[in-house]
């Protein structure tokens, strides 16, 4: 597939989009002679990473809505976006986002090529990528899971993920056309997304039908391959849930580096393999709740047992008065926790 073969897939898969286009808000519609905003398309990139669509879409409305400009955004506070960022998880890719608009605005934009996009913090090798070609039109190979799993198909690469990402990379990079890049990453995208799907793709409706060699081998339901993981841990941890008598919650903010990081939580233990001893962040008589919250992070699954308690006025702590409490602003394994504890305060 090189040569006037390799022109024709990437033109009839750009005939296909400028169809088939997914409507998204950070987009903008095939041959509308508007230009892609490339704080749009940077912040959607940013949101994107380990995360739906269909997740992404209700939480970039509430950014663009409150913060329409990486200026508005260079200018915020800290808390206010990340409790605008509670629930996407992934929580120094918000902490990343605040220091790269901060960088981008300073220098009065965003760099229009890959090399100096990824000089920005929490811009990586895709990220940059994507933003090059679909922001600025510069020929770039974008490469997320769904452009792997159609380059896998499209080749009948049997080579497992991760070990197959640069040739698959290589694949992707043999079809990137210089005319319309941006156009072409996103459709290469939507027909992994919407056709070429994981289970059960469409075959029948792709433009690339006939140049599928796992097609025609039989072998498209069963790629891309993928090395078989480790199963994850479990770690055990407390969380201490208490409410002085004016109602203000007893919280703390953890640290800038790490899980959750910069986020306000529930006062608890470490997270470890085995289950820790309890050592209440204050004194007060804590009660153990025969429910626990479940959650599973990116390496590991979490379970975390809960005590509660009311707590006098003269308790020590960060507390957060109740008509300034909000649970959708804390992460979700936070969340879930209150949900849990909710009842115990009625």
């Amino acid at each position: 597939m090189r040569d006037s073969a390799t022109m024709d897939i990437s033109t009839r898969l750009l005939a296909w989009y400028d169809r088939h286009a997914r409507d998204l808000p950070w987009r903008i519609a095939p041959h509308s002679g508007a230009r892609p905003d490339p704080y749009r398309i940077w912040l959607s990139e940013v949101m994107l990473q380990q995360t739906t669509v269909a997740a992404v879409k209700a939480y970039f409305h509430r950014f663009t809505t409150r913060w329409p400009d990486v200026q508005a955004l260079a200018a915020a506070d800290d808390a206010d976006v990340m409790a605008q960022w509670a629930g996407l998880g992934y929580y120094a890719r918000a902490r990343n986002l605040l220091k790269c608009a901060r960088v981008v605005a300073a220098q009065g934009g965003f760099p229009d090529t890959r090399e100096g996009l990824q000089t920005l913090p929490g811009i990586g090798p895709y990220t940059s990528a994507a933003i090059a070609a679909i922001a600025f039109g510069r020929v770039e190979t974008v490469v997320d899971g769904n452009v792997e799993r159609v380059m896998a198909r499209l080749f009948d690469e049997h080579t497992p993920l991760p070990a197959a990402k640069p040739v698959l990379t290589a694949c992707a990079a043999s079809l990137t056309p210089v005319h319309r890049p941006g156009d072409y990453a996103q459709a290469v995208m939507d027909l992994g997304a919407t056709v070429c799907t994981p289970r059960n793709p469409a075959c029948g409706i792709c433009p690339l039908m006939g140049d599928c060699a796992a097609r025609v081998a039989g072998t498209a339901a069963m790629l891309p391959a993928k090395t078989r993981k480790a199963p994850k841990p479990v770690r055990m941890g407390i969380a201490f849930v208490g409410r002085r008598v004016d109602g203000a919650w007893l919280m703390e903010r953890r640290p800038d580096t790490g899980l959750l990081g910069g986020m306000l939580g529930w006062p608890g233990s470490a997270w470890a393999e085995v289950a820790p001893p309890p050592v209440p962040p204050v004194a007060a008589d804590w009660q153990a709740l025969s429910a626990e919250v479940r959650h599973t992070f990116t390496h590991f699954h979490l379970r975390l047992s809960l005590q509660v308690a009311h707590l006098a006025m003269d308790t020590p702590g960060l507390f957060i008065p109740a008509q300034d409490f909000t649970p959708t602003a804390l992460p979700t394994v936070m969340r879930k926790a209150h949900a849990l504890v909710a009842p115990y305060f009625t």
